[in-house]
């Protein structure tokens, strides 16, 4: 009989961490997580439960700024593969947090991997990267070679985390493998991204619990995935013989505007009469546009995605509605 492979997750309680967890779990991997305690710990693997997977992981204490935790986990679970997904990774924040933003999303990944480096050099490595990086964009499409240049602190963190990965992987033979993910949702995504604050309140002005939507810069261009196509791109990239880097991304990118249009038409409701723009929530410094080139990926990996945007935010839409509909109706 097979040994079951065991995976060690970072970041288990978030949007990509719940969906990777069940997909490794379904592939037959002992799957454990490390969790940071928090005053809001009854409510940590709420995604997981959203799921249905909550009872089938092992949780860990544990926290990224913390290297003699971290090498204690991985002593503990002797993992085959390792997920680094936790990080500070809301952008807006950055620029309120940049010090704590440094310590977990840049210190936090040289932290686990030279808790690797000691106690499990074997195991094969995944960094979550982003496409934040590109920040001020160099070339039209985004692909493994194009220049970073980074606009917040969360993006000059990210960087830091996926040159420092590279340098491991360089330096001690570590299988260690970067995605460059581009921005990709679920009806896991945090209330405070925009794609789910945009489904949230839609699915609110709907069942008359709110009257207005208000946004920053409406015209900025991303380009959006599902969440549950980018996690099997990770789990490919650890199957590889060779470590190396990759873009993840659809190819197309849309407006924020654009986005709203397809959430608010799913209800049944006219934009303009809702949407409201509030110079106080423009960036200090905005990304303007974001399309990854995932060439790479679909040649090496044979990955590609396969969710469309409208599939998504309807999707993320209808999620909210169930949501919102059953949390009125305990009342």
């Amino acid at each position: 009989m097979a040994i079951a492979k065991r995976a060690l997750i970072t970041g288990i309680t978030g949007q990509d961490g719940a969906y990777l967890a069940r997909l490794l779990l379904e592939k037959g991997y002992e799957v454990s997580g490390i969790v940071r305690r928090s005053s809001t710990a009854e409510i940590n693997d709420l995604r997981l439960r959203w799921l249905g997977i909550e009872h089938d992981v092992a949780m860990l204490d544990g926290d990224l700024t913390d290297l003699a935790g971290l090498i204690r986990s991985i002593k503990d679970v002797r993992p085959d593969e390792v997920y680094n997904l936790g990080a500070q990774s809301f952008v807006k924040s950055s620029w309120q947090q940049p010090l704590l933003t440094g310590q977990v999303t840049a210190i936090g990944v040289v932290n686990m991997l030279e808790a690797l480096r000691i106690e499990q050099p074997g195991a094969r490595f995944y960094q979550a990267s982003s496409s934040e990086m590109y920040g001020l964009i160099q070339q039209p499409e985004q692909s493994e070679t194009t220049p970073f240049y980074p606009r917040s602190p969360y993006a000059v963190a990210k960087l830091y985390g996926h040159w420092i990965t590279v340098n491991y992987r360089e330096s001690f033979g570590l299988h260690a493998s970067s995605g460059i993910l581009f921005n990709h949702e679920s009806p896991l995504r945090g209330i405070e991204f925009v794609t789910r604050k945009v489904t949230d309140a839609v699915a609110r002005i709907k069942l008359g619990l709110a009257s207005e939507l208000r946004l920053g810069n409406i015209d900025a261009k991303r380009d959006w995935g599902h969440a549950k196509d980018y996690v099997g791109a990770m789990w490919l990239m650890l199957q590889q013989e060779v470590p190396d880097d990759y873009v993840i991304a659809t190819g197309r990118t849309t407006t924020v505007r654009d986005m709203c249009r397809i959430a608010f038409a799913h209800a049944g409701l006219d934009m303009e009469r809702f949407l409201v723009i509030d110079p106080a929530l423009f960036r200090p410094a905005e990304v303007d546009v974001l399309l990854g080139n995932c060439a790479k990926a679909k040649a090496k990996l044979g990955w590609e995605a396969t969710t469309t945007l409208e599939e998504m935010i309807m999707e993320m839409v209808d999620a909210d509605l169930a949501r919102l509909t059953t949390r009125s109706e305990r009342r």
